[in-house]
Parts: C-alpha cells; sequence; structure tokens
C-alpha cells in the first residue's frame, strides 16, 4: 500500500496520468477541468513525463489531436467540461466508431445557458449515446483508480473503445483530499504497454473512418454496439484485477445498507456520500432504506441493477440532468426500462436535484423518501419533481 498524500483532485489526476506514461496530451483549458491539464502541462515541461503535450485552440480540436494520435499508435488523454464537451462531441462520435482507445477526463458541470461553472451531470448525459465507455467518481482516490482502470480496459484488444471517466466539478476536483498514488512500476504491473491492433503507419497503409455507404453503415454499427456490451466482462476483469493489485473493490452498482431495505435512493456521484449519512439518520428512525449507485453508466449495468432493485417495494431516482420530455430525467428513464424489461414493479418517483450545483442536503434526501412513501401509499402516478425551487 502506498503512503496518502493531501492533494488537489485535479492534481491527483495528472499525476495518475503521468503514471500511466500516456504519450500524447491534447488539452484546452475550461473551468473546472483546467487544473489537469495544467499540471500535465508542467510534467512534460519539467520532465517528469516523456510526452507531447499539445495546447489546441478549441477543445474540438484537442479530440481531433487524440484522434489522430491513438490512429497512430500513441497512448493519448484529454480532459474537458461542459461546453467543452458540446463542442468536441462530433469528434467524440469517431473516436468510438473508429474504435480508439483514448481516456478523457469530465469534470462534470452545467450546460449554458444561463452559463453556469458548476456541478451536474449535464455535460454526462450528452455524452450516453456517443459510444464511449463511462465510469463515475465518487471522490479523488476513486478519480486515480479509475483513470489507472480506463487504459486497461479501453487498450484491451476485446473492447478498443474510448473511456470517459466522470467526476463532479468543483465538489470533486478541486477537493484537497487524502489520495494513495500508487508507484509507476505497479501501474505498470496492472497495466501493460499499449500494443496498437491497427495503425497507421506509412509503411503499411491503411484507411480508417471512410465514407460508410449504405451496404456497409449498419454493419459497422452493429459491430459497435457488439464492442460496448461485450466491454462488460472486460471491465469486471480489470476491476478484479485491480482489487488483486491495489486491495480496492470495484462493481457496476455499489450498495450501501441494502441487505433489507424497502426502500432505495439510486444516484451517481458526489452526492452519494451526502445520501449514506441520511440512509444512516432515517435509519435510526426506524425506516429501511438503502443505497444504490451507478459506478459503471456505459454499458449500462443491467443485471446488477435488477439484483439490488428486486426485492424493493419503491425507488428514488435523483437525476441531476434534464431530460425535457416531460415526464422522467435521463437517468431514471433508463432505470424504468430496466425495470419494465423485467417485470419489475417498485414504485418509482424521479427526483431532479442538484441543477447548477445547487446543495442537495441530508435534509433533502430525508425528504424526497418521506415524499415518495406518500406518493406510494396514495398510488399516485409515477412522475417526476425538481426539488429546491425557490417560489
Amino acid at each position: 500500500m502506498g503512503k496518502r498524500v493531501g492533494m488537489e483532485v485535479s492534481i491527483a489526476a495528472a499525476e495518475a496520468v503521468a503514471l500511466i506514461d500516456v504519450d500524447v496530451v491534447a488539452a484546452y483549458p475550461i473551468t473546472p477541468q483546467t487544473h489537469i491539464v495544467e499540471h500535465l502541462s508542467e510534467l512534460v515541461a519539467n520532465g517528469h513525463l516523456d510526452a507531447e503535450f499539445v495546447p489546441v485552440e478549441s477543445e474540438h480540436s484537442a479530440m481531433s489531436v487524440c484522434v489522430g494520435a491513438a490512429a497512430a499508435g500513441a497512448r493519448t488523454f484529454t480532459s474537458t467540461s461542459s461546453q467543452g464537451y458540446a463542442l468536441m462531441v462530433e469528434i467524440c462520435y469517431i473516436a468510438s466508431s473508429m474504435r480508439l482507445p483514448i481516456v478523457m477526463a469530465v469534470v462534470n458541470r452545467a450546460l449554458s445557458a444561463p452559463i453556469s461553472i458548476w456541478n451536474d451531470h449535464s455535460d454526462m448525459m450528452l455524452a450516453r449515446d456517443t459510444g464511449w465507455i463511462q465510469t463515475v467518481a465518487e471522490n479523488g482516490q476513486e478519480v486515480v483508480d479509475l483513470l489507472i482502470h480506463a487504459y486497461r480496459v479501453a487498450e484491451d484488444h476485446r473492447v478498443l473503445l474510448p473511456v470517459m471517466v466522470n467526476l463532479d466539478g468543483f465538489i470533486v476536483s478541486h477537493v484537497i483530499e487524502p489520495i494513495e498514488l500508487p508507484s509507476k512500476e505497479e501501474v505498470q504491473k496492472y497495466l501493460p504497454p499499449y500494443k496498437p491492433l491497427l495503425k497507421l503507419d506509412p509503411k503499411s497503409p491503411v484507411t480508417m473512418g471512410p465514407v460508410g455507404v449504405p451496404e456497409i453503415y449498419t454493419e459497422v454499427k452493429k459491430a459497435q454496439d457488439e464492442a460496448i456490451k461485450n466491454s462488460k466482462k472486460v471491465i469486471l476483469e480489470a476491476w478484479e484485477e485491480f482489487a488483486k493489485h491495489f486491495g480496492r473493490v470495484y462493481k457496476p452498482v455499489e450498495t450501501y445498507r441494502c441487505e433489507d431495505a424497502e426502500i432505495v435512493i439510486l444516484l451517481m456521484g458526489s452526492i452519494a456520500e451526502t445520501a449514506m449519512r441520511a440512509i444512516d439518520t432515517m435509519r435510526e428512525r426506524g425506516k429501511r432504506v438503502g443505497l444504490a449507485r451507478l459506478r459503471l453508466f456505459r454499458p449500462f449495468p443491467v443485471e446488477e441493477l435488477v439484483s439490488v432493485l428486486k426485492p424493493v417495494k419503491a425507488v428514488a431516482v435523483i437525476d441531476r440532468a434534464l431530460g425535457f420530455n416531460g415526464y422522467t430525467g435521463p437517468l431514471c428513464a433508463e432505470v424504468k426500462t430496466v425495470l419494465f424489461n423485467h417485470a419489475l414493479t417498485p414504485y418509482v418517483w424521479n427526483y431532479i436535484a442538484g441543477l447548477g450545483g445547487r446543495d442537495v442536503t441530508v435534509e433533502n434526501f430525508v425528504e424526497m423518501v418521506e415524499m415518495l412513501e406518500e406518493r406510494a401509499a396514495r398510488k399516485e402516478p409515477m412522475g417526476y419533481e425538481i426539488i429546491n425551487v425557490r417560489e
């Protein structure tokens, strides 16, 4: 076990990328992810990381550089947030379709308008259907661990897909926490050198990403869909190996006090730790409440979610982004699909919380569970509600 050192989580993320020994970093600054790439630029400039650091003119260009570098066989990294991700999203589709094992940290922040630099999951939800594997960190140690895990998964020849590690802006990214950084030797034992299956080489020319005429496009997308479904096996294997190497265990759906729970709060990200305190409070009052939080968002952890929710009577799904569809938030829509497909019938209410960085408190979680119980008792039609709206 390594020594725990207090450091800003963004700095720890950059240090983890350096330990991974990436070849190319393409970067454009945007709050609140800037500290990650700033520190990486320092590590390169000071000779602590032997890599090409490419300061580009936009996030669109950052992902374009990553695509070119990965296609040439380089281990690549970038990071972004919010509108920056929105600008690069065009190229994100290309990265996954071309099966390039790029890793990106997304420091989650609300999308404009109005302009907000604070945290919610709007940018993460924009990324849902781009074909990237997505994991979610709750704290700084998890950011470091999931970045290392991301390369192990992305570069596996059974996967060859880009991976996005999500961490909440400011709430996680700018907090100083005790972080255990492994040694470079320990990382290398877990993460083998990148050996591209196919790469651009003037001595052996190939074409990547040509025009997909109607006669082949559907087959390409079918192959891409199969790849992300099949990636789950590798994701689980890589987490099992991570536990053996570093002693920390990760699962697609992680639970807290769910063994006998009748009500489950389901969410993603850093507010899980607040929810745990609320659950302890409610347990003291005799309420059988538990917590399920998604560590893996893409591919969606269907089997694990069914296992957790099958015995419960009611579920409070906490979304931190709006779906603008008039009936549910984006995470809740996926949860309801899983429940419907498996003929499970707990009462589900969707709460939209924490938009644009608004606090979600212990008291809020207690209130949400109380409202859920009242609605379920009245057999009120299932729906959604934005909480903490000022009158």
